[in-house]
């Protein structure tokens, strides 16, 4: 009786829809994975670049494993490039507050050069891309981190790739 009751008070003034500030307000925000996501676009435009034939002609069978290689290390490149530009469109949509650009004017820029090297990085083979790409977002996770009043270090990456992370300390 008690549920005929609330469906027709339903009818008659239907519940207006309730919408949270963010996707689940869980604090827990931190730009670290596209780092390594930028680092892995490195990486594979690295493995790309060092891919040759061992002849000058070389067989059937090894053109193919070129190929593939390049197929799968291209898939690769541009699957973390996109998981930069989610990343950073999570923090830009769901963390950074107006204070936070008043204070940082440079960030609106910022992400907007961060979402076009990750574009670019996804459409070219193209190493000076992914190295700027890496380099705006550590710019980028600096400002993240003082927005959080952490100092940050720079700490050279264990990968291949020779670039720092920036972590709070």
């Amino acid at each position: 009786m008690f549920k005929g009751i609330l469906k027709i008070i339903d009818r008659v003034s239907p519940p207006a829809p309730i919408y949270a500030h963010c996707d689940i307000p869980c604090g827990i925000y931190d730009p670290h994975n596209a780092q390594v996501a930028a680092h892995t676009v490195i990486r594979m435009v690295n493995l790309i670049h060092e891919l040759k034939p061992s002849s000058e002609d070389p067989d059937l069978e090894e053109r193919k494993k070129i190929i593939h290689a390049v197929s799968r290390y291209t898939v690769v490149k541009e699957e973390h490039a996109e998981i930069v530009k989610k990343e950073i469109r999570i923090l830009w949509g769901d963390y950074f507050k107006p204070e936070h650009i008043e204070k940082f004017p440079q960030l609106h820029f910022l992400v907007f050069e961060i979402m076009k090297l990750a574009s670019k990085a996804r459409q070219e083979i193209n190493l000076e891309a992914g190295q700027q790409l890496l380099s705006k977002l550590q710019e980028f996770s600096e400002i993240f981190w003082k927005t959080k009043e952490k100092e940050t270090f720079r700490i050279k990456a264990p990968y291949p790739t020779e670039g720092d992370l920036v972590l709070p300390k």
